[in-house]
């Protein structure tokens, strides 16, 4: 189970890692239970609804792969090796006091991990189907929901009520709507922020666990950026190329796409991928068994683990006219099978719409920044 007692290496810490653990520690110490998520396809509404916080878990730094690379093999995805590496390390706050943690069999690598890493932690997985419209897969996700309600409600000592689940449907999904509500500003020409600020709030939005304040401070920054666009601020010239970024879940060290693309006088506009539309496009549905409710719509997401992946395509196609796109931008981690062979259905989707695409493969390093930034200069400059 989850610890109360800071690492040893506590002193050696970043004072923004030291912050992150020092917040943890607090809601700990005020008998809050931490669950860790890896995915977007974990419900979160049923930890929220035991009064515990959901967090995602550390796994966008190179810093511990070395660690994981240990134990793990090297041609492994770096979102996997970094996950690991944490949990290794003890260098994450959110892994670290984590009470409990929750995987999805999302990919093979992830799914083999969560029996090492089971070692080191209290682990439940999630058995996600591979398909979202037979009957069979959303009968199977159903009862994966009411799995992790039954374990949640073991470890924790508590019962979930159909109040307490409503509840937390009702509170995400206002969480959702204010986000969306964000990342829609961008539909503006120009749009009124870059890419890089609406990625901080939208990644940065999950580490906030007072939900009401949370809230609060979204409609506050969304108002803000309202009014500073009225008021004439265009902190994004006209000419700048409006860029929708897609592919494997993008934060911390990948942010390198974000930076070469506005550097290189483009902007991104949107984000289909985890940390963005997809995680919030869809509301859960307030009238029906609460339950099957989240089952329905977690099961939707789109994601290239999908076989066919429907969902990630039309939501695609969607973002694209609505946020006058000029170029999509793919980006695949190393490693990761699933994104990268999708990337030739989604090629032939983006360019059936008549616009520009290009595919970039990273990892966590540095090593390919210069590379990076040279490939999306001459996508942009092809625009031009």
């Amino acid at each position: 189970m989850g610890k109360n007692q800071l690492p040893k290496d506590f002193e050696n810490f970043a004072d923004a890692r030291k912050e992150g653990f020092l917040k943890i520690k607090n809601l700990k110490d005020q008998g809050v239970k931490v669950v860790g998520t890896f995915c977007t396809y974990t419900p979160v509404e049923v930890i929220m609804a035991s009064g515990a916080v959901s967090v995602g878990i550390c796994s966008f730094s190179d810093e511990t792969i070395p660690d994981a690379e240990r134990v793990l093999p090297r041609n492994l995805c770096p979102l996997i090796k970094s996950s690991y590496g944490f949990a290794l390390t003890e260098k994450c706050p959110y892994m670290y006091f984590s009470d409990l943690l929750v995987g999805e069999t999302t990919c093979d690598g992830k799914k083999k991990m969560y029996e090492l890493l089971g070692e080191l932690k209290d682990m439940h997985v999630m058995q996600l189907p591979q398909t979202q419209t037979d009957e069979i897969s959303k009968e199977m996700w159903y009862r994966e929901v009411l799995a992790l309600k039954a374990r949640v409600e073991a470890d924790f000592g508590v019962e979930i009520t159909d109040e307490d689940i409503r509840a937390a449907i009702r509170l995400k999904n206002e969480e959702r709507k204010l986000l969306k509500e964000l990342y829609e500003l961008s539909k503006a020409c120009p749009p009124p922020i870059s890419g890089a600020e609406q990625l901080k709030v939208l990644y940065g939005s999950q580490f906030k666990f007072d939900y009401e304040a949370k809230l609060q401070e979204l409609r506050e920054i969304i108002d803000k950026i309202r009014q500073d666009y009225a008021k004439g601020e265009r902190p994004v010239p006209e000419s700048a190329k409006r860029i929708l970024i897609t592919g494997c879940p993008l934060a911390g060290a990948t942010e390198k796409v974000v930076t070469a693309i506005e550097e290189s006088g483009g902007v991104v506009v949107g984000y289909e991928n985890c940390i963005g539309a997809k995680t919030v496009d869809k509301l859960v549905d307030e009238n029906e068994e609460p339950y099957k409710a989240l089952a329905d719509r977690y099961l939707q997401i789109g994601c290239s683990v999908m076989t066919p992946d429907h969902n990630r395509f039309e939501l695609l196609e969607r973002l694209i006219d609505e946020f006058k796109v000029d170029g999509v931008v793919e980006m695949t981690l190393q490693a990761c099978h699933t994104y990268a062979v999708e990337t030739e259905s989604l090629r032939r989707v983006v360019q059936g719409k008549g616009i520009p695409f290009i595919s970039v493969e990273t990892d966590y390093s540095a090593a390919d920044t210069a590379q990076l930034k040279n490939r999306l200069a001459a996508f942009l400059e092809m625009m031009a």
